[in-house]
């Protein structure tokens, strides 16, 4: 859960001192006093676990703006006045732009605005968002540069880029058992089993964590399967084998990091969430369980997407889920067009980058769907991830247009075409013909209904002056006995 802020503009900050007595992480709207739960009748909603925080505050949780500020001063003075300026004009502009982004990234840490998450520390999630901002403004600086300047200009990131790659050869032999080779016959199963391997697991398990839904991560594991299918025309590495496509990547790879990851999700959803400050625990066994326990998350909560369950909603999956498989072509395409080949270092940090700041994007957007009173708006991570992936689209679009305009083959086009149909009547019957319908029908049972209120009214009211009159009478005069004999 956020903290007070999240809800409260006026709450306190997470590194700034919180008032004795205050949980000082991810609290909710109604902040509880210390050593107490925080509860249903806190404004917790029924996703999210309980939370109980003594509410102490450290010198790790406090506010070090001021600290920060004077190291970068000294530093800046040191560079400017006792060190001597090179005469290389390419070194001094890397120079420069380096310790741009950093005195940015400084200034970000200490001010930006908290998010979601602050385990190990909000800092380190301050530090994420800017790096998406610095990112951001590298790819627009790549989107506005001719197609050679941009790939050369990744020269001054690393010497070896700007070279077009080699042609390689995907597919071939799909053979499980090869006769033909006598000393190894499945060699073409071993070839397969490289660092990519445990790379799709973990992948996919970071991506469970994220998405914290089995269907949605089974959804997106067999559509990017179709997508590699039919774009194998347009980049050669997506030619696999049947069995590598099915077998290796959506059962073995991407199905056991889905498990994997919904069976850590089932223990954060029953762990309890107990915290206690460090100089609190007495026994040292204690502290380094609290110490293994501040990388875990502070709060829980169960994502409930409901896609079904209004228009907004299942509009909001359709394209969280089309943004997951657009960031994960761009991976493909990106090298593809800028020339990087699959083990440069530049690739493995775009991937870093995304598992850090995927898991708050789902966050925000989780909170902006299901929450929407305290968030008006989209959060600036999820914000940031979708500027980002469009943008890649856009670089990928402009430095070869050739790639994405082949033709798609016919009957990969009727595939897609007839998928596309069937999801559109899907969500036209379900959001509007089938509410039509069942308010139809409800007021036809309404009408039925007080048509047989009106009838069964007149029908007591014919018989109603017997009734009444039965029940006036003494018991002798209802029984037919007569009227009483007078005294």
């Amino acid at each position: 859960m956020r903290r007070g802020e999240r809800r409260d503009a006026g709450g306190p900050r997470p590194e700034s001192p919180v008032p004795a007595g205050k949980a000082s992480l991810e609290e909710p709207p109604d902040v509880p006093s210390a050593g107490r739960a925080i509860g249903p009748g806190a404004g917790r909603r029924s996703t999210e676990s309980e939370v109980y925080d003594d509410g102490t505050n450290t010198f790790f949780w406090r506010a070090h703006t001021l600290t920060v500020l004077f190291i970068l001063t000294c530093t800046l003075g040191y560079v400017t006045l006792l060190e001597e300026t090179p005469q290389d004009t390419a070194y001094n502009t890397k120079r420069g732009i380096v310790a741009s982004i950093l005195v940015f990234l400084c200034f970000g840490v200490t001010q930006a605005k908290d998010g979601p998450f602050s385990r190990p520390h909000p800092a380190y999630w301050r530090f994420w968002l800017c790096v998406s901002v610095v990112y951001e403004l590298f790819l627009i600086f790549i989107l506005f540069q001719t197609v050679q300047d941009g790939r050369q200009f990744l020269k001054y990131v690393d010497p070896k880029l700007g070279v077009p790659l080699p042609e390689r050869h995907y597919g071939g032999n799909c053979l499980i058992y090869d006769p033909d080779n006598e000393t190894d016959p499945f060699h073409n199963v071993w070839d397969k089993l490289d660092g990519f391997v445990p790379a799709h697991f973990l992948g996919w398990y970071l991506k469970t964590l994220m998405i914290r839904d089995w269907w949605m991560c089974m959804i997106i594991s067999v559509m990017f399967e179709f997508l590699e299918y039919s774009l194998e025309h347009q980049l050669p590495n997506f030619s696999e084998c049947w069995w590598d496509h099915w077998i290796m990547d959506v059962l073995v790879c991407n199905g056991l990091g889905i498990y994997c990851g919904m069976k850590t999700l089932e223990w954060l959803s029953l762990k309890t969430y107990k915290w206690q400050g460090l100089w609190n625990i007495p026994t040292y066994k204690g502290k380094m369980k609290r110490i293994a326990f501040q990388f875990t998350p502070y709060s829980w909560v169960r994502f409930e997407w409901k896609p079904a369950s209004s228009l907004r909603r299942w509009l909001a999956v359709c394209g969280i889920i089309l943004v997951f498989l657009l960031a994960e072509l761009n991976t493909f395409y990106l090298k593809f067009v800028l020339w990087m080949p699959p083990e440069h270092y530049l690739v493995l940090l775009r991937l870093v980058f995304f598992v850090n700041v995927g898991g708050v994007a789902m966050r925000e957007i989780y909170d902006f769907m299901d929450d929407p009173k305290p968030h008006k708006k989209l959060g600036p991570q999820a914000w940031l991830v979708a500027a980002i992936t469009a943008t890649e689209l856009l670089i990928v679009v402009k430095y070869d247009p050739h790639t994405l305009t082949l033709s798609l083959p016919f009957y990969i086009s009727q595939c897609w075409t007839l998928g596309s149909v069937l999801v559109l009547t899907w969500t036209v019957w379900r959001f509007f013909l089938r509410d039509i319908t069942l308010r139809y029908k409800e007021t036809r049972r309404q009408k039925q209904q007080s048509k047989d209120d009106q009838g069964s009214a007149v029908g007591n009211g014919d018989q109603h002056p017997l009734g009444l009159d039965e029940d006036l009478l003494e018991p002798g005069v209802a029984e037919g006995e007569g009227p009483p004999t007078p005294n």
